[in-house]
């Protein structure tokens, strides 16, 4: 089947003069506070509050451009203000250099439980009623009634698509949060995309390449349908357009499409909603810059590694090999995501 390949230049193509003067100015502030990061780091109280004033301006005009912007949700500057210091916590635990696996898979799973719900439950959301047997069977069997929101009409037509291997972790999580407010239990089905960026380029010029090879998906499966991305991190935007590029070349049209993302850079949400048709980003926090590597700043890092651990470049971890390091507790948390992962593996 082969590879197919998208450069930076394709997707700059879709930006707006309007765009770029934005992400210039965010550019020019956010260089000023890595001048101040060498006098922070020994505890200057002068430097600590210069670098609290320069983000929270940031912050302020990243909320500007992403509410002129259609296609943009960002849980920071859209949820109740009682909520922000929950989500700070969460990200900042993301952030931190000294959060081990364990505990950095325990914060991704929060996180995107919250944009679940930022999603698809709203205040105004109709109600459906789980019965459930529980435990107590004495004088008689009890059962209980709960309701929960009914959110079928919009998740009943989804398809979870993993851009291996960072995205596999939150996309069950997502599939699995679906299939809980389903009444009717909905499985997702999945599509895996191999998809990866090209590490010797630089943000100006990378490369992003679909390894059809090492995809498993029915691309008519995917015509008409609501698609899911959940990706911890979209830095440039490069590898979600280049998935849809190519199905939309192969004739798939999907009804719409929703990323889901626990940090976003700015620029990689303006691509996406600029390229791509019916489109939503629905991201936890918002930054401002790329570094020359295509990196977030701050960011958090590459949370593929972080959630999954290192490749060797020499034999890298297939599918399979992946579910299985995920170990038993994530199994049986996940356990019908892993066997319609499987099967879309081994019938392909």
């Amino acid at each position: 089947m082969g590879k197919i390949i998208l450069n930076a230049g394709e997707l700059d193509g879709n930006l707006t003069n309007e765009d770029k003067n934005n992400l210039k100015s965010l550019d020019l502030l956010y260089n000023k506070a890595m001048e101040i990061f060498p006098k922070f780091q020994n505890g200057k109280k002068e430097a600590e509050n210069s670098l609290v004033s320069l983000y929270n301006e940031m912050g302020g005009l990243l909320e500007e451009i992403c509410a002129k912007t259609s296609g943009i949700h960002v849980y920071s500057f859209d949820s109740p203000h009682e909520e922000h210091s929950q989500i700070s916590r969460i990200i900042a635990k993301l952030r931190d250099i000294n959060t081990d696996t364990q505990e950095f898979v325990y914060y991704i799973q929060r996180a995107y439980e919250i944009l679940f719900k930022f999603a698809w439950v709203k205040p105004q959301t109709g109600k459906n009623y789980l019965l459930v047997k529980t435990p107590v069977a004495y004088p008689v069997q009890n059962y209980a009634v709960h309701k929960i929101a009914n959110i079928d009409d919009k998740i009943s037509n989804t398809v979870m698509c993993v851009m291996l291997r960072g995205a596999l972790l939150p996309s069950m999580i997502m599939s699995k949060e679906i299939e809980d407010y389903s009444s009717f239990k909905y499985l997702t089905p999945f599509a895996l995309f191999r998809i990866y960026r090209n590490d010797s380029k630089y943000e100006n010029d990378m490369e992003y390449i679909l390894d059809l090879d090492r995809s498993f998906f029915k691309a008519d499966d995917l015509d008409g349908r609501d698609l899911i991305f959940a990706d911890p991190m979209n830095a440039t935007g490069g590898s979600l357009v280049t998935v849809m590029k190519y199905l939309s070349n192969a004739g798939i049209k999907p009804r719409s499409i929703k990323f889901f993302n626990v940090i976003s850079a700015l620029k990689g949400s303006l691509r996406v909603v600029r390229a791509l048709d019916n489109c939503d980003v629905c991201t936890l926090w918002m930054d401002g810059v790329l570094n020359k590597k295509a990196y977030i700043m701050p960011g958090l890092g590459d949370a593929g590694d972080r959630i999954n651990g290192n490749d060797s470049e020499l034999n890298p971890r297939n599918i399979i090999q992946l579910l299985a390091d995920y170990g038993s507790g994530i199994a049986n948390l996940y356990r019908s995501q892993f066997r319609e992962i499987e099967k879309t593996v081994l019938l392909r």
